[in-house]
């Protein structure tokens, strides 16, 4: 669309105030501000009204066992650190080998660091029911500390997660383990891709509960 600034006349505004008295160079000069609003509307309204993001939060982990009992072990959980393209509001997806796009109108609710590390707790509590595990800040000689370089849709369908697990103990680091998990889209839309992250990330924290429980045994598949 063109703007309608196009047809103003190209002389400048001194030299239109030297063709015409005053008075019909003050009206002149008004008339071409009004042509210059209304081309800026004329503008603003071919661009059209942007449309209300949508923002879409993981789902909560299964239902939370309660701990009873006395518990024989504390952990804690330390924030989930997540790579720098990730740290923003956009929903990332994958478009090719080497192409990523952050969207605009499909947003996260929370932090993702935030929501990953709330949900890694909650599916922990629930695998580890003998195990107390608590927030950063506390104090524990077992720290669990989480990296995610990857937690996007693919082009081919699939929701990727991947990072890196370790657990310290002091200052020692005693396990660390890589993990890739690859799961496939149920539906089209950012809904479906949401929520089989989510289960992708609960499946994450499966198995590093399960690492921890068995320490010299394989993870579960």
């Amino acid at each position: 669309m063109r703007s309608s600034s196009a047809t103003l006349p190209t002389l400048s505004i001194p030299q239109m105030q030297r063709r015409v008295p005053a008075r019909k160079g003050r009206v002149r000069r008004h008339a071409l501000g009004l042509l210059l609003v209304a081309g800026l509307f004329t503008l603003a309204g071919c661009a059209g009204t942007p449309s209300t993001p949508s923002r879409y939060v993981l789902p909560a982990a299964g239902d939370v066992t309660p701990v009873t009992g006395v518990s024989t072990s504390t952990l804690v959980v330390q924030p989930v650190a997540i790579s720098s393209y990730l740290d923003q509001e956009g929903i990332v997806m994958q478009l090719s080998d080497i192409e990523l796009n952050s969207a605009n109108q499909n947003l996260w609710a929370d932090s993702l660091g935030s929501q990953l590390t709330r949900n890694l707790r909650q599916t922990l509590t629930q695998a580890l029911p003998q195990t107390l595990v608590l927030g950063a800040g506390s104090g524990s000689d077992a720290r669990l500390s989480v990296e995610v370089d990857r937690f996007q849709g693919r082009y081919d369908g699939q929701a990727v997660v991947s990072g890196e697990w370790q657990l310290r103990e002091g200052n020692r680091v005693v396990r660390q383990v890589p993990f890739n998990i690859t799961r496939p889209l149920t539906a089209d839309g950012y809904p479906a891709l949401v929520r089989t992250l989510g289960e992708a990330w609960e499946a994450v924290g499966e198995r590093i509960a399960s690492e921890l429980a068995h320490p010299s045994g394989r993870a579960s598949p």
